[in-house]
């Protein structure tokens, strides 16, 4: 079932990590982040090896609002579409570099209701611990915009 699609233009295909850059074309109400005001930048990135992806959200002038992870299952591309499947745990991390782990929750009962293999939750667990680490470090990508 397909929960969202938008438009965004592809900046770096170097296997396995693929960029996008997408702008909202509208404001969009989001339960943790509130208004995503029309003009906010998006620069995503996905690794089509790794359980988790990354979007960088800056202001129209590139001021770092946000990043917002997801950890999901690694996506796939056919040059042309995107799509992974997500795993309900996200983090929130702040400009500052603060972040919150957020819907472990959720997984823990989406692992349940779908009958999560043993290795998905793994996965799961070790691609949290891995973002973990890159976003205390201040590892690629989280790092502030140099444009």
């Amino acid at each position: 079932m397909q929960h969202r699609r938008w438009p965004a233009r592809v900046v770096t295909y170097e296997f396995p990590l693929l960029i996008l850059e997408a702008a909202f074309e509208e404001d969009i109400q989001h339960d943790l982040l509130g208004t995503i005001g029309c003009g906010t930048l998006s620069t995503e990135y996905y690794w089509l090896n790794r359980w988790y992806n990354v979007f960088r959200f800056c202001e129209p002038d590139k001021t770092l609002k946000s990043f917002y992870c997801n950890i999901n299952l690694p996506p796939t591309f056919d040059g042309e579409v995107l799509s992974y499947v997500d795993l309900d745990i996200d983090v929130l991390v702040q400009p500052d570099f603060s972040y919150r782990v957020l819907d472990l929750e959720d997984f823990e009962r989406h692992s349940q209701l779908y009958s999560y293999t043993r290795d998905v939750r793994e996965n799961a667990q070790g691609a949290l611990r891995e973002l973990t680490q890159l976003i205390e470090a201040r590892e690629f990508p989280f790092t502030t915009p140099t444009e």
